[in-house]
């Protein structure tokens, strides 16, 4: 049965609390990391920026349970079902689907490109790929939607307002490498990832249906 909220029965952290894990988990993943610690000069430069992501990650998961004292359920991190994983994959193919129509219809129609960005990153050695796009889905949605989405809600008392909220903030988060243009890419991936979200509630399907989307943009290229 899909969760229709993370946790009832949690005890509901303050208001304050639940501000500055926001601020923790949306601020800290939005910060230029790759674009201050010049991540493609190198492998090194790469290791460090994951590093910091990673610890983010862990960062939030024990502000969860040590400052707000709540079960990690109350950020989706639930058992999923057969179900929740069958529809991760439906929903990774769906969002190919639209990327491949943006990439392959309306980029060219508009005269934009984004092989340059797909080259810097094609320099990255393969094993390091790797490693950022299972920590982009992790770290993506749980700080996106995991904990945003679930917290934005209950300060709100609206999906629509968590929802958007967290989806503009993630959108806007690929500009400073990607460019505007990428508004459209990540826009369009992102709100389906949310809609899903919100209809699971369970952050393994997210990060499943994440990774499919960008190991096939990524690595099978």
């Amino acid at each position: 049965m899909v969760a229709s909220t993370a946790d009832l029965s949690a005890p509901r952290p303050s208001t304050l609390r639940t501000l500055c894990g926001l601020l923790l988990a949306l601020g800290g993943i939005s910060l230029p990391l790759g674009h201050w610690l010049d991540e493609l000069a190198g492998p090194g430069h790469v290791i460090v920026n994951e590093l910091i992501y990673w610890a983010l990650v862990v960062a939030v998961l024990c502000y969860v349970k040590g400052v707000e004292r709540r079960p990690l359920t109350s950020v989706g991190l639930r058992r999923p079902s057969w179900k929740d994983g069958l529809w991760a994959v439906a929903t990774g193919l769906l969002i190919l689907v639209c990327l491949g129509l943006i990439y392959y219809v309306l980029f060219p129609a508009l005269h934009w490109s984004e092989s340059q960005q797909f080259s810097q990153l094609a320099t990255i050695p393969y094993a390091l790929q790797c490693l950022i796009v299972v920590r982009a889905a992790v770290s993506e949605e749980l700080l996106f939607r995991g904990y945003a989405v679930e917290r934005l809600q209950e300060l709100s008392g609206s999906r629509l307002v968590a929802g958007a909220l967290s989806c503009t903030v993630f959108t806007l988060d690929h500009v400073t490498y990607w460019g505007w243009h990428h508004i459209l890419v990540a826009g369009s991936a992102g709100i389906i990832l949310t809609v899903f979200y919100f209809w699971r509630r369970n952050l393994w399907a997210s990060m499943l249906a994440h990774f499919i989307v960008d190991g096939a943009a990524f690595l099978l290229g």
